[in-house]
């Protein structure tokens, strides 16, 4: 990808955005050359051919369309007619400008949004993102690789002994230089943070042949055929041959896949073998990363004769036992269920035990200060949600547990929330308190409800405003039909019974 050397004056009043992260990755790949031969976004008329031909507009193959969203209002400062005025520059998260766009079209992307197409030009290195020393353009590492077949391995999930045996053999098989491309735009599957994705493969790395690794900005798009069709197009730009598929959906484009046998372990000398070629008294099957999971969440360790020592341990440090772990506790519920009184007794059971550290972030509290000045419109409710989940994923990356109380009336903010703690690393525990809006608006101890009912208050929820009932719900609660005593007993059981609190506390 060519230097564009923008003049100051151009680049001091260009407008600027920071990309999604999915349009991060596809902006590095786009300046590394790993994305050939696009040289920008797509136009509409790409994308349209890409999703129903699988190919651009001028007939060349391309599985996935590559595009860049932004707000309308941002996009009204530009005008692809003039020259100097269609320029955007592009940031990282930290507000540094990595590349510019020349827009040369501008077409309609949803409400309040559009989409921009045009090609990308670099200002700056990338200087954001884990393991930058590892992420290598595609043709200094194919200039690196030695003659001969190259074995390709996207590893999305830490390497196992079983697909550690998969490669090696494979690798004899074809004489072939193993490179390991690790996706690290995103959570893994199970949601395996890119960065524990990366030690864990690194701890492998003894265990495997002639090897190269690099890191790739490489986010899945969730059309596994596609998303195959693109892998496969960015290993043979880095230089691959030949792609091992270790699970995932690799397709065949401009690389031989190659699908290997499923092996068993074998309790007579210890050895990984293709399945049928071990007596099934003699037969251990491989791990299923569910099984996997569950090994780790209950704290048992995972056996030496799945996977080696180094590999647990980086695993187990990633994805301690649940009772180690971040948690939040997320209440939600009409006004007057309960919630608030239910998360003070959660939270002053878990005090008195000293067992983990523990946050309280009330509904109405959280209103007065982290979200003072907010209405109650949809948006700024969501916009309330966001900043408690924040604030909650934050506590549960420091392996704190927070417990929330606010209506939440809404499943995407709600499943916003969830998707926020586990990507720090922690957990998230949905609770419904379930009491009726017939008794909720009997209880009424604040004469909301009345108020309501009055058009004094607009927007409330389960009177003028609806409130979506979690389909979701790890625990649901009723406190018509039982105390608070009770209610709290319920939680801190179903914590226990997940393994979230560890019952010698107790």
């Amino acid at each position: 990808m060519s230097e564009w050397v923008l003049p100051d004056e151009v680049l001091a009043n260009a407008p600027t955005c920071t990309p999604r992260p999915h349009e991060l990755a596809d902006l590095e790949l786009l300046l590394t050359g790993a994305y050939e031969p696009l040289t920008g976004f797509l136009t509409a008329a790409d994308v349209a051919s890409v999703v129903a031909r699988g190919e651009l507009a001028d007939g060349r193959p391309w599985p996935v369309p590559i595009t860049l969203d932004v707000p309308a209002e941002l996009a009204a400062r530009l005008d692809p007619r003039a020259p100097r005025d269609r320029v955007l520059v592009l940031t990282d998260p930290e507000g540094a400008p990595v590349a510019a766009v020349e827009v040369l079209e501008i077409t309609p992307a949803g409400p309040g949004s559009a989409r921009l197409a045009g090609p990308v030009r670099r200002i700056a290195e990338p200087a954001h993102g884990p393991f930058r020393k590892m992420r290598t353009a595609p043709a200094v590492v194919r200039a690196s690789l030695p003659d001969g077949r190259v074995l390709g391995v996207i590893a999305e999930r830490p390497l196992h002994r079983p697909q550690l045996a998969q490669i090696a053999h494979t690798a004899r098989a074809l004489n072939a230089h193993v490179l390991l491309l690790l996706p690290i735009a995103s959570a893994g599957p199970g949601g395996l943070p890119a960065e524990a994705l990366v030690r864990a493969v690194l701890a492998a790395r003894d265990r495997l042949p002639r090897c190269t690794v690099v890191a790739v900005p490489l986010a899945p798009r969730g059309d596994e055929i596609r998303d195959g069709l693109l892998r496969a197009k960015i290993a043979a730009a880095y230089g691959v041959t030949h792609l091992l598929s270790l699970g995932g959906t690799v397709s065949s484009a401009g690389v031989r896949v190659i699908v290997p046998r499923e092996l068993g372990y074998d309790i007579r000398d210890g050895q990984w073998r293709p399945l049928d070629d071990v007596p099934p008294r003699f037969r251990r099957g491989q791990k299923t990363p569910a099984e996997i999971a569950d090994l780790l969440d209950r704290g048992s360790g995972l056996p030496d004769w799945h996977t080696p020592p180094a590999v647990a341990a980086e695993l187990s440090r990633s994805r301690p036992p649940r009772r180690e772990r971040g948690l939040v506790v997320f209440f939600t519920g009409f006004s007057g269920s309960g919630k608030s009184t239910i998360a003070r007794g959660l939270y002053d059971a878990l005090a008195e035990t000293g067992e983990r550290t523990v946050s309280l972030l009330d509904g109405d509290v959280v209103r007065r200060l982290l979200s003072a000045g907010l209405t109650f419109s949809r948006e700024d409710r969501d916009l309330n949600i966001r900043r408690i989940g924040y604030v909650a994923a934050e506590i549960a990356r420091h392996h704190g547990i927070a417990i929330c109380c606010p209506i939440a009336p809404y499943a995407a903010t709600r499943a916003e929330a969830r998707a926020a703690a586990e990507e720090a690393g922690g957990g998230f525990v949905l609770i419904h308190v379930a009491t009726p809006l017939e008794v909720c608006e009997r209880r009424d101890r604040k004469g909301l409800y009345a108020k309501a009912r009055a058009g004094i208050i607009g927007s409330f929820t389960g009177i003028s405003d609806p409130y979506e009932t979690p389909t979701d719900a790890d625990l649901s609660v009723d406190t018509s039909e039982i105390g608070v005593d009770e209610a709290v007993k319920q939680v801190l059981d179903h914590l226990r019974d997940e393994g979230w609190l560890d019952r010698r506390g107790w």
